[in-house]
């Protein structure tokens, strides 16, 4: 069956953060598609629906096999079960009940960034310092600075992991993930992978789960899964937390019981199997699609807008975009994100994600969605080059 992602319903005052947040504006930021779902997702649930009763549910044995068949099959991860997977409500609910587990107040938590903003406050309400390792920017794609990971795993109790990396599209080879796990594992630091993006991968560039590691570093870790981004049905809020090791399942368990998030959506299990079980097909030709929006992205700037430098995307469906050079003279690089991107939306309409919420190390940088129909996104660029003109030229 052929699907297509050229057209999307308008989601214009359907109460929708991504739309109606921001109203009057082309929205490229939070990180919601604007196609609509698989088929097979939208019937089973419209069958859960003629139901008519949304009480309580069990977690039927068929969501474990599902989840387990799809990772089996299309990464190689063999041996999720039922004893190892926790259903949860989200990725975010699952990994803050990770620090929980394996954290006392005061323990300094280590992330790469420029990361996912959400981490911030979860080290946050747990207790704990951030601290940071920033990625290395080469003007090509950025890398792990191996010292200095090691310097900070040094004074760390668990590194919060973004596999693949949101928002600067990498996707860690397994070399990287081994090295990175043999530092964790040298200074005895716990491992929290959020591995949300796992599906939206492109040519040339493979998700390792880090669960599919060597068995001593996967004791020593959990990883945090969910069809929601790739599927788009983040609103459904289902997700699992997979822990090898029976000492830190229950561990894990216990703190989901405490921050009250064990429980999961009456449609999360619906979606999940269907995701898993049917939408293999609508997936592989949504990747594609994404994938030829980068290249329409980094062809259509590289020709219209040499100025700024287009971060090769690897996976997820968020562009990073280098917008440094629409620095005026003078102009200092601190608050430049938050700066342009109100710039943007106040004469362009367009509404992005300013770097700078990733971390110091984001500014200067935005985050671009891609995941809308290409005219769209084309109508995004051609705002977007406006933008940065009137900006650097308003002096």
């Amino acid at each position: 069956m052929k699907f297509n992602f050229d057209q999307s319903p308008d989601r214009r005052g359907t109460e929708s953060v991504k739309w109606d947040l921001y109203p009057g504006t082309l929205p490229l930021w939070v990180a919601d598609m604007d196609f609509k779902v698989a088929p097979a997702i939208q019937q089973a649930l419209q069958r859960r629906l003629e139901h008519g009763v949304f009480g309580y549910e069990l977690v039927p044995d068929s969501y474990f096999e599902a989840t387990g068949r799809w990772f089996a099959r299309r990464h190689g991860w063999e041996g999720i079960s039922k004893e190892n997977l926790i259903p949860t409500t989200g990725v975010i609910a699952a990994y803050s009940a990770a620090l929980k587990a394996t954290t006392q107040p005061g323990d300094k938590v280590l992330v790469m960034t420029p990361c996912y903003n959400a981490f911030f406050p979860a080290i946050e309400h747990n207790k704990c310092e951030q601290l940071d390792c920033p990625l290395s920017y080469n003007e090509k794609q950025y890398i792990i600075d191996w010292d200095l990971l090691e310097q900070k795993a040094a004074q760390a109790k668990v590194l919060l992991l973004c596999n693949p990396h949101n928002p600067v599209g990498r996707v860690w080879t397994r070399e990287e993930l081994l090295l990175t796990a043999g530092i964790c594992q040298r200074n005895n630091v716990f491992v929290i992978s959020d591995e949300i993006h796992c599906e939206l991968t492109y040519p040339g560039h493979d998700y390792t789960p880090w669960a599919t590691l060597p068995e001593e570093f996967v004791q020593n870790s959990v990883s945090c899964i969910s069809p929601t981004k790739a599927f788009n049905i983040a609103g459904i809020q289902i997700a699992n937390l997979f822990a090898a090791n029976p000492q830190v399942y229950k561990k894990m368990l216990e703190a989901l019981h405490k921050n009250q998030c064990a429980d999961i959506n009456v449609f999360g299990a619906t979606a999940l199997k269907a995701a898993y079980n049917e939408g293999e097909e609508w997936l592989d030709q949504l990747r594609d699609y994404l994938f030829h929006n980068a290249r329409t992205v980094a062809c259509f700037l590289e020709d219209e807008l040499p100025e700024v430098n287009v971060l090769p995307l690897e996976g997820t469906y968020l562009m990073w975009i280098d917008c440094r050079k629409a620095l005026k003279p003078n102009e200092p690089l601190e608050g430049f994100s938050e700066r342009f991107a109100k710039h943007l939306q106040e004469t362009v309409q367009l509404t992005l994600s300013p770097g700078s919420i990733y971390g110091k190390a984001g500014e200067g940088f935005m985050r671009v969605n891609i995941a809308c129909p290409r005219s769209r996104l084309l109508d995004g660029m051609q705002r977007f080059i406006v933008g940065f003109e009137s900006y650097k030229n308003n002096a």
